[in-house]
C-alpha cells in the first residue's frame, strides 16, 4: 500500500482509514500486507515508538538522487508493518498536501515522485518484491506508470499495479515542466497518460497504467464514468471498464460501535436503545441547547466544503439553513472546519438562531457524542465516493438524511412510509428546498409517525458494512491483476 495518509498517523479524510482498515484486514485473512507513506512532522516517532532504520534510501529524483530516512512502525492493532519515508525539505512542514486552509504545495509533484520511486527502492533494500503495489489516489498514482516503465524489466516485471481512487475530483494537475522531477522523457508526457490541456494530470497517467482499478463504491464508480460526474476522465474510465470495480469501503465496528464505545457514558443497542435519550440530552447539555425540549436534533459532522453540501446549505434562496433553523421544529448541531467564508457564515447563523450550534474544531470525542445524541443526521453531499459517517449513523440510530449520489445511495435505503422498510431520507437532487423538505418530512415523521422512526432507527442499527467482504473483493481485483500483468 503506497498512499499519502494511513490513519493513525495522517488522517485528512477517509481515505487514510480505508487504507489502514482495508491493510488490516487483508492481514488477519493470511496476507503479508505492508504500508509505505511520508514522515510528515506531525507524526511523533517516539510517541509512536517508531524505529530509525540504519542506513538511509538513496531514491532517484529527476537526474539527482535524495537521500531520505526510513523508519518502521505497526499499524494498531494489527500485524502489518509500516514503513515512513523521511525527507525534511519534503515533509518537514505543517500539512500533508498544503498548510491548513491554504493552497496545496507548490513542490507537491516532486514530494509523491519521492514517495512513489521510493516505494520500489524501499521493496529493494527489504529484499521483498510483492505481488501487488496497491496506490491510493492522485500521490500514489506514479506507482503504475513507473511499474510500466522504469521497472518494467527489472526485479518488478511480475509484480502488478493497482490504484484506488478515493476521490476522483483531486487528480494532481500541475504545470508539466514537473516532467523534469517524474524522471520520464517527453515522450512519455503523451505515452504515458500524463497530458492534460497542456500540463501533467498524475491521476490520468496512474488510471492509463494501472492493470486494475478500484473506487470506493459501486455508485460512484457508475457516477464517474459519465461526463456529468467524471471530472473529465469519464472517457477514459469508460475506455478502461473492464478492469474498473466499484468495492464499499467498511467501517471498523470495534471502534464505532454504540455498545462499547469508550467515548460515551452510556451505552446502547438495537435491542436496548433507552440509554440514546440519555446521550441526547447529555449532548444537549454540552452544547448548550435547550435540553428539557422534546424536538428533532439533527447532527452534522463534516469538513466545511463545497463537495459536503455547503455551498447549497448556506444558499440565501428559499430553503437553506437559515429557513431550516427559523421555520422548522428542530434543534442543529454542525462539527466541522473547512471553507472560511463557510465557518464564518455558520458562525454568524448560530449566533441568531438559538436552536443551531456550531462547533468549529475537530473534536474526535464530540462526533462521536453526536452520532450517539443525534436522531438524525444530515449529509446533502453534491458527490460522495463512498462516505463512511452515514454508516456511522445507521449503527448510532441516528437516521441519515442523505444526497442520492455514490455511496450514499449504496448505504442508505429511502424510507417507504406504505412498506415501512427504509433506513434513512434521500434527497432526489441536491437543492436548497430539496434539503428543506427532506429535514421537515424527518420533523413530521419526529412529531406524528414514532413508530416510523423506531422502525427505521432499528432497520439501520441492524446494518452491517464490515471490511471483510470488502477485503475479499479486494483479492478477487488483486488476482486478475497478476493474470494482466503476467499475460
Amino acid at each position: 500500500m503506497v498512499t499519502s495518509e494511513a490513519e493513525p498517523f495522517a488522517k485528512v479524510g477517509g481515505l487514510g482509514e480505508a487504507v489502514s482498515s482495508l491493510a488490516a484486514e487483508l492481514s488477519r485473512q493470511g496476507n503479508d500486507v505492508r504500508i509505505f507513506l511520508p514522515r510528515y512532522y506531525s507524526i511523533d516517532v517516539s510517541k509512536e515508538r517508531l524505529k530509525r532504520f540504519p542506513s538511509p534510501l538513496g531514491i532517484p529524483l529527476g537526474a539527482r538522487e535524495e537521500w531520505t530516512g526510513l523508519y518502521e512502525g505497526t499499524l494498531p492493532d494489527s500485524k502489518v508493518p509500516v514503513y515512513f519515508l523521511e525527507h525534511e525539505g519534503y515533509y518537514g512542514r505543517d500539512g500533508v498536501y498544503g498548510p491548513r486552509g491554504g493552497e496545496g504545495y507548490a513542490d507537491n509533484v516532486a514530494r509523491f515522485v519521492l514517495l512513489c520511486r521510493g516505494a520500489f527502492q524501499l521493496c529493494r533494500m527489504l529484499d521483498w518484491i510483492p505481488d501487488i503495489i496497491h496506490g491510493h489516489d492522485w500521490p500514489a498514482a506514479l506507482c503504475p506508470v513507473y511499474l510500466k516503465t522504469l521497472e518494467n524489466h527489472t526485479e518488478f516485471s511480475q509484480t502488478a499495479a493497482v490504484l484506488t481512487l478515493h476521490n476522483a475530483g483531486y487528480q494532481g494537475v500541475y504545470h508539466k515542466d514537473n516532467m523534469t522531477a517524474i524522471g520520464l522523457s517527453w515522450e512519455h508526457f503523451y505515452s504515458s497518460g500524463f497530458e492534460y490541456y497542456d500540463q501533467i494530470n498524475l491521476l490520468q497517467a496512474g488510471i492509463k497504467n494501472a492493470d486494475s482499478l478500484t473506487t470506493v463504491s459501486p455508485g460512484y464508480a457508475r457516477e464517474i464514468q459519465t461526463p456529468e460526474k467524471g471530472e473529465g476522465l469519464g472517457g477514459l474510465l469508460r475506455e478502461r471498464a473492464n478492469v474498473f470495480t466499484g468495492i464499499l469501503n467498511g467501517i471498523d465496528y470495534s471502534v464505532w460501535n454504540p455498545e462499547t464505545d469508550p467515548f460515551l457514558p452510556w451505552h446502547f443497542s438495537e435491542k436496548n436503545p433507552a440509554d440514546k435519550q440519555k446521550l441526547k440530552i447529555r449532548l444537549k447539555e454540552e452544547i448548550f441547547l435547550t435540553a428539557n425540549q422534546d424536538k428533532p436534533l439533527i447532527g452534522m459532522v463534516s469538513r466545511l466544503v463545497d463537495q459536503k453540501g455547503f455551498g447549497v446549505l448556506l444558499d440565501y434562496g428559499r430553503g437553506g439553513l437559515g429557513d431550516i433553523c427559523r421555520e422548522l421544529d428542530v434543534q442543529m448541531v454542525i462539527l466541522g472546519t473547512g471553507n472560511a467564508a463557510y465557518e464564518q457564515e455558520l458562525a454568524r447563523l448560530a449566533w441568531k438562531r438559538p436552536n443551531l450550534k456550531v462547533i468549529l474544531q475537530f473534536n474526535t470525542q464530540l462526533a462521536h457524542l453526536i452520532e450517539a445524541g443525534s436522531d438524525f443526521f444530515l449529509m446533502p453531499s453534491i458527490f460522495e465516493p463512498c462516505g463512511l459517517t452515514q454508516m456511522y449513523s445507521l449503527r448510532y440510530g441516528a437516521i441519515p438524511i442523505v444526497s442520492n449520489t455514490g455511496g450514499l445511495a449504496d448505504t442508505v435505503e429511502n424510507y417507504n412510509e406504505r412498506t415501512g422498510k427504509g433506513t434513512g431520507i434521500v434527497i432526489d437532487t441536491v437543492s436548497p428546498e430539496n434539503i428543506y423538505n427532506a429535514v421537515k418530512r424527518a420533523a413530521d415523521l419526529y412529531a406524528d409517525d414514532r413508530k416510523a422512526i423506531q422502525s427505521m432507527r432499528a432497520q439501520g442499527m441492524a446494518k452491517r458494512f464490515s471490511w471483510t467482504q470488502s477485503a475479499q473483493r479486494y483479492m478477487e481485483v488483486y488476482a486478475r491483476a497478476m493474470e494482466i500483468r503476467r499475460g
